[in-house]
């Protein structure tokens, strides 16, 4: 499913131009416009889901390989490997959750500390 006015379904389908971290017939991650820190990029599901509210059983296998993806995304992008390096993975949810794009999407945040924000 794609949702014609939402920006995030235009970036995956390329009408919006992004910094393009890696795609798959099912995920799309891209570089964060403002990034929190020195290694910050999004993660999403083609399928537009609005938020994780929304996520069933039925959304389970694709959201188990979106993280387990992200470390080996995080480690390509920059992060320094565990335990001393390392990296954030958010999602936020809903505007008291902070969400400001209703696509799911997950934020890798890391690289070396201080960072913006968090």
């Amino acid at each position: 499913m794609h949702d014609p006015n939402c920006l995030f379904c235009k970036i995956i389908a390329g009408q919006i131009p992004s910094k393009k971290v890696y795609e798959d017939e099912g995920i799309f991650a891209f570089h964060d416009i403002h990034p929190w820190a020195p290694v910050h990029f999004l993660m999403l599901p083609k399928l537009h889901l609005p938020s994780m509210a929304q996520v069933t059983m039925e959304h389970a296998g694709l959201l188990g390989r979106m993280l387990a993806l992200a470390p080996q995304l995080a480690l390509e992008q920059g992060c320094n490997p565990y335990p001393a390096g390392g990296f954030r993975v958010m999602v936020n949810t809903g505007r008291d959750g902070g969400q400001e794009v209703h696509h799911l999407h997950i934020h890798v945040i890391g690289g070396p500390r201080p960072w913006l924000k968090g």
